[in-house]
């Protein structure tokens, strides 16, 4: 198999466009390749070794991705860290990490400022994008350093840190392989190649998310290993997605249902605006997609619509847009080279069409959590492991998806699924977002609460939510309809959508202990 990867398409070819950048600065091959190998020496002048760690908190941008591809060019760790994170927490993640080497970003300048100072980390290993104080310029990172491919170059990794939901965020840790960087992201393009994309071949990649997160990085990396296009945004908005898919021609891209919601709350004469025909492998994942709004998008989009599940931990299993037209709201069948199963709590195997937590296999891609054994045993049964989705498994092996175990509610004995109902209320014409989850209830335990945001322009209130409880009428069943509901002008995600739903429903909790 002859060798991918980017720095091997812009070694021998350096004039085709690499990168568009959020400030819609284009970058060829060329100009893309030397600053990343600037950073690759300037990180090997500081002293940094094969599997030191680099800790960034950097938002979309030409330079992390610079970052990106000269660690995983010379044998050291990047551990992308969320940039909404707090001082200390932030601190946490860059002790726990071992970072030698600290990139920070004027845009987050209160929360980098505290983490540096509460570690007393170096400024001389210290780097942020903007003026900051206690860092030096990224620039500088690069001042004077050759543009050449460094030497004895080995293959470096990603250390991502799960969410941290419950308790410390932990990293997973890979370990380094004694191979060619370029082999490496060579076998890394694999993934993309499971839903149809191609080396170069016209794709042009879009990201709307942000690149701390795994898998945004995962599709964005392997897109440049496959010598596409990246057009990078910083802040997604829904049409200024649809204004570059025309402009650059994309194909491809990673998005979560939270954006495919917004994309169809616009207004019909945009969304018919723009020039979506050169879509073809649009995939999404991380959270559970409303049958309905996959519907609306096929429409829209076309069989261009891919899904997968996966965690940062692995993966996972793929559905085509074929196969999901077969099987509604299936995230698909494991991968070639995975397996899933379900277990009940005393990991029992149950057989299909029975509800229980969903496990995947290892496979070759072993994992352990950094300094946490106990949380690396407790998440396996065998060499299967599990973040906690409950699922079952049809008679033809298709995954269906019902919750996080930790989100379900228990209401008089009877477990409902918050995903279920979400998808319900998402689709009413005055809905933009919504979130259910459990609160106390002395007689049931736990009761349905859901809370909204409306659409711009109308007004939250007793007519609204009379409006809402008559349209759930048919829709949802009595005991799966929410008791009562709340209004915020906007709800808690992150930018790529993962909502925080425990922000909203741990002050119902306060003083009770939560079921």
């Amino acid at each position: 198999m002859s060798e991918l990867g980017f720095w091997n398409f812009a070694s021998q070819d350096p004039a085709p466009l690499a990168l568009v950048d959020p400030n819609m600065k284009e970058w060829s091959r060329g100009e893309l390749l030397a600053e990343t190998n600037q950073v690759a020496h300037g990180l090997a002048a500081l002293g940094l070794e094969r599997g030191d760690c680099v800790a960034v908190v950097m938002e979309n941008s030409a330079e992390f991705l610079q970052v990106y591809l000269a660690v995983t060019q010379c044998g050291l760790y990047m551990t992308p860290i969320n940039n909404h994170l707090t001082g200390p927490e932030i601190a946490y993640i860059v002790k726990d990490s071992e970072a030698k080497v600290f990139i920070g970003s004027a845009q987050f300048a209160e929360a980098c400022t505290a983490a540096r100072e509460e570690l007393d980390f170096p400024s001389t290993h210290s780097f942020s994008l903007g003026d900051l104080e206690g860092f030096l310029p990224f620039e500088q990172l690069k001042e004077g350093q050759s543009t050449d491919l460094p030497e004895n170059r080995s293959a470096g990794q990603v250390m991502n840190y799960t969410s941290g939901t419950t308790g410390r965020p932990k990293g997973v840790r890979r370990p380094l392989v004694e191979i060619s960087p370029d082999l490496v992201a060579t076998l890394s393009t694999g993934f993309l190649g499971m839903f149809g994309v191609q080396p170069e071949d016209g794709h042009v990649h879009i990201c709307g998310s942000p690149l701390y997160h795994t898998a945004v990085l995962v599709f964005s990396g392997s897109s440049m290993h496959m010598g596409h296009t990246v057009v990078l945004m910083e802040k997604w908005t829904p049409e200024g997605m649809l204004q570059l898919i025309e402009k650059y021609q994309v194909t491809h891209s990673h998005m979560v249902p939270t954006q495919f919601h917004r994309l169809l709350k616009l207004d019909e004469g945009i969304r018919n605006r723009y020039d979506v025909s050169s879509l073809r492998n649009m995939v999404h994942a991380a959270a559970p997609c409303p049958v309905e709004t996959k519907k609306k998008m096929l429409d829209w989009w076309g069989d261009s619509i891919y899904e997968y599940y996966a965690a940062t931990e692995g993966g996972g299993t793929l559905v085509t847009p074929q196969e999901w037209r077969q099987y509604p709201g299936t995230v698909g069948k494991a991968w070639a080279n995975s397996d899933i199963k379900i277990f009940d709590e005393d990991e029992n195997e149950l057989g299909p069409n029975e509800v229980g937590t969903v496990y995947m296999l290892l496979g070759q891609a072993d994992f352990k959590y950094k300094d946490a054994e106990k949380k690396t045993r407790d998440n396996r049964i065998g060499n299967y492991f599990t973040v906690g989705d409950i699922g079952e498994l049809n008679d033809e092996g298709y995954l269906f998806l019902r919750d996080r175990k930790t989100d379900m509610i228990i209401s008089g004995g009877a477990n409902l699924y918050p995903a279920e109902i979400e998808a319900e209320l998402i689709q009413h014409p005055k809905v933009a977002d919504v979130a259910v989850f459990g609160i106390p209830n002395d007689d049931w335990g736990e009761e349905i609460k859901a809370v909204i945001q409306p659409i711009d322009g109308v007004e939250a209130g007793e007519a609204l939510t009379d409006e809402i409880f008559e349209w759930c009428g048919p829709r949802l069943a009595k005991m799966k309809t929410p008791r009562s509901i709340d209004y915020l002008s906007e709800l808690p995600r992150d930018p790529n959508g993962k909502l925080y739903k425990r922000k909203l429903r741990d002050p119902y909790w306060e003083g009770r202990s939560q079921i």
